[in-house]
């Protein structure tokens, strides 16, 4: 779980408080990467006549024509064709992957991006080969790239997040976390939002779980999916939302009322009051607590 600073500003009334605090450490920086273990290598001033064709090895690792699987991921060649992919996205998510023609980490995820694309209408995705030409390599010492597979996330032409050296797992809940468009989770950006939401359900009785979370938490990306997948199995019965508390000042001012110092942390609310919450990333304890505010009696 990751910690809030300087929260315990107002203790809500319908909440049980968290009796362990961690200790406060400054929040997660943009430029925050989760590093590989191995050490790090210069791929982008190698020999041309070392270079493998990376569409190949795609190929040869998934096992079906490249000119079909990798049609809606865009190549790039140079910083002007990068900066108007960035421009031509809008507010759509943009998925940069960063490789190496004989790096064999790149070869490996390449093709789960691919699959990604084909599955993710309302996604871009991006592909840099470092060690194409002197034009690609300007791209990545622009972006301090050092070491791949590099993936960058961007909406409206601002890098929301980047990580290193991840799998597959990863990298599909990253994709969902930061670009998820899915109806069944509503999506809120300010206290009137939240307290909007809880109006419209007053009268249906409907549980509310309400996810909040940061931009940057690894553990809140790691849930999502679940969340993602609940949402759609329980919505007869129960309303996702999800809210990343340093959006906005309005989303950290509502963070700070409920008290919430750790994320990702779900709140509970029923009938316009909230009734409880679960502190954690756990996929088990989290339904199982999703079926105790149902009713369901639930021993674990």
């Amino acid at each position: 779980m990751a910690t809030i600073t300087n929260f315990l500003v107002k203790q809500s009334p319908y909440l049980t408080p968290i009796t362990k605090i961690t200790p406060l450490y400054p929040q997660f920086p943009s430029n925050h990467l989760q590093l590989s273990s191995k050490p790090k290598q210069n791929y982008f001033n190698l020999e041309s006549n070392r270079r493998a064709t990376f569409t190949a090895k795609s190929a040869a690792a998934s096992g079906v024509e490249t000119a079909k699987k990798d049609e809606r991921v865009q190549k790039v060649h140079s910083i002007e064709e990068f900066d108007a992919a960035l421009r031509a996205a809008k507010n759509r998510l943009v998925v940069v992957e960063y490789a190496a023609s004989n790096s064999e980490d790149s070869s490996k995820i390449y093709p789960f991006m691919v699959d990604l694309s084909r599955n993710c209408s309302d996604v871009d995705f991006l592909l840099v080969m470092g060690d194409e030409s002197e034009e690609t390599r300007k791209l990545c010492a622009r972006e301090k790239i050092e070491q791949v597979p590099h993936f960058s996330f961007y909406k409206s032409m601002e890098k929301i997040h980047e990580e290193e050296a991840i799998g597959p797992d990863r990298l599909i809940g990253d994709v969902l976390y930061y670009g998820d468009n899915h109806s069944a989770v509503v999506q809120l950006h300010c206290r009137e939002d939240v307290e909007k939401l809880i109006g419209e359900h007053k009268v249906d009785h409907k549980l509310i779980v309400l996810d909040v979370g940061l931009k940057h938490c690894g553990p809140c990306v790691k849930v999502y999916p679940t969340v993602l997948k609940l949402s759609r199995s329980m919505a007869d019965t129960v309303v996702f939302a999800r809210m990343n508390g340093d959006e906005n000042d309005s989303c950290m001012q509502f963070l700070r009322d409920m008290n919430v110092v750790e994320v990702p942390t779900f709140l509970f609310i029923r009938d316009g009051e909230i009734c409880g919450r679960y502190v954690g990333s756990g996929k088990g304890e989290l339904i199982g607590e999703i079926l105790r505010y149902q009713g369901v009696r639930v021993t674990y």
